[in-house]
């Protein structure tokens, strides 16, 4: 998927300086060179449409890149350049553009410059190095034409713009492989959970996911049909990834199996790479001894990329497939207590679970009860790594999708040894605070946490969609 991703790149700069200043021109597209190799080393593909330096130029890399189906353009502010020859290429593409304020050095050599003695060679020395003087006009007209943009402003061999438009790829492939994502939704919403429903029209019109609709009878199909030697092969992938208890029964341990080998062929049949599911039914029948073993499978298929959410959770779903495709992982999670002495936030669930991101082994374990669900089964106990983290909530408020970001620390403590992924975060701003901020903004009581502090990148990722982000801290 990654090679499928392209990202644009012009150069900009002023056809009437060419003849003025020999080699000028030639240094100039020395440099966007060293720029698109720099970007291609990201893993996307960069198409370049040269510099433009005329506006008839600008008409044609328009057309070129608008060809190219480019997911954002980056802008190389090579010198001085009318914005006359930038407006055409942003108007059409109609993506964001990053406006890349990057000159040759971080320092001018003032000394070696003056000494030149011929003010004509100096004048294009400058020009040479005058990235800046065009980015306040850009933005000038960008602002009046609502056009969407951002910079990256340092010079060439600078770290930290390079980190930047790192980012700025990332973003774009995580837009990408949203849009052409395929989520099943599996049985309905868990009962008066308000804050979980969510309007898959504008779930799609933001994100660009194709919803299916997926009934149990499908799975219980997969079911039916697994041989023992599936069950066997599944049991032993069981014991790979997870500590499994000595305490879960033989029975309990098939039963799981089978259901996550049916997950398995839902998955590859539908062509699914995320899912939200939930199911009660009467007691005791067939469905319910399906819904009440998937919680092993699913943290299976969650810890390959394609994240399930209980409760019908669809945006948590979504945060947690961004989280996955930035590859920070993305559990399931909700607030389980405060521990006010300690100043942290407790989060957990019972599963499913990213156990890419666990510390330690993650453990399978039995449960005699699913608290405000049906039936018993095995569960998943695992604390996300200790170090920075990402809580993500895909937000649905009364004016539309948003981002919630906060990044925080998990950090070592006691946790509960009650059979789900729980663990200690602990916030800048404290955990009254944080607490506060965070449900203010309205999102449903579930976040997806993946390892990093990426909120920098999912900012990026809501640019690229148009949509915010609030970041509490």
């Amino acid at each position: 998927m990654k090679k499928d991703v392209k990202v644009g790149l012009f150069g900009i700069g002023l056809d009437t300086y060419w003849p003025q200043f020999d080699g000028l021109l030639d240094n100039l597209k020395m440099y966007q060179e060293q720029i698109k190799n720099g970007i291609a080393k990201y893993g996307v593909e960069v198409i370049d449409a040269g510099m433009v330096d005329n506006p008839v130029r600008a008409r044609e890399a328009a057309d070129y890149l608008k060809s190219q189906d480019v997911e954002i353009v980056f802008l190389y502010v090579s010198t001085y350049a009318l914005s006359s020859t930038v407006l055409p290429v942003a108007q059409k593409l109609k993506v964001p553009v990053i406006i890349l304020n990057l000159q040759p050095v971080a320092e001018l050599n003032y000394e070696a410059f003056n000494k030149l003695g011929d003010r004509g060679k100096m004048t294009g020395v400058w020009l040479e190095h005058s990235q800046a003087c065009s980015v306040p006009e850009i933005a000038s007209v960008f602002n009046r034409s609502g056009i969407q943009y951002d910079f990256v402003t340092g010079y060439l061999q600078d770290d930290e713009a390079w980190s930047e438009i790192e980012a700025w790829t990332e973003a774009a492939r995580v837009a990408a492989a949203l849009r052409i994502n395929r989520m099943g939704i599996l049985g309905h919403y868990y009962g008066g959970m308000l804050d979980v429903y969510t309007d898959v029209t504008k779930q799609s019109a933001v994100f660009g996911t194709h919803f299916e609709i997926l009934e149990m009878c499908e799975l219980k199909k997969y079911h039916d049909t697994v041989t023992d030697a599936e069950v066997q092969a599944k049991i032993q992938e069981f014991h790979t990834a997870f500590d499994v208890s000595a305490d879960c029964e033989p029975i309990e341990i098939e039963r799981a199996a089978r259901t996550s080998i049916a997950l398995d062929k839902l998955v590859k049949n539908r062509n699914l790479g995320s899912m939200a599911y939930y199911y009660e039914g009467e007691s005791g029948n067939d469905y319910e001894n399906i819904v009440t073993s998937v919680i092993a499978g699913n943290t299976l298929l969650t810890g390959k990329n394609i994240p399930i959410a209980g409760e019908c959770e669809v945006k948590n779903a979504q945060a947690m497939k961004i989280m996955a495709e930035f590859g920070a992982g993305g559990s399931f999670s909700e607030f389980y207590l405060m521990d006010f002495k300690d100043d942290v936030v407790m989060l957990g669930h019972d599963g499913p679970a990213h156990s890419a991101i666990a510390e330690g082994r993650v453990q399978l374990v039995p449960l005699s009860v699913y608290h405000g669900k049906p039936g018993k089964g095995l569960s998943i106990q695992m604390t996300v790594k200790h170090g920075p983290v990402t809580l993500l909530s895909v937000v649905e408020g009364k004016d539309g999708i948003f981002l919630l970001v906060a990044e925080g620390e998990s950090v070592v403590g006691p946790v509960l040894e009650i059979g789900n992924t729980n663990s200690r975060y602990r916030f800048s701003t404290g955990a009254k605070k944080f607490m506060n901020q965070w449900s203010k903004q309205g999102p449903a009581h579930h976040c997806a946490i993946g390892v990093g502090h990426i909120a920098d990148k999912i900012g990026k990722l809501g640019q690229i969609l148009g949509i915010d982000m609030v970041k509490i801290c």
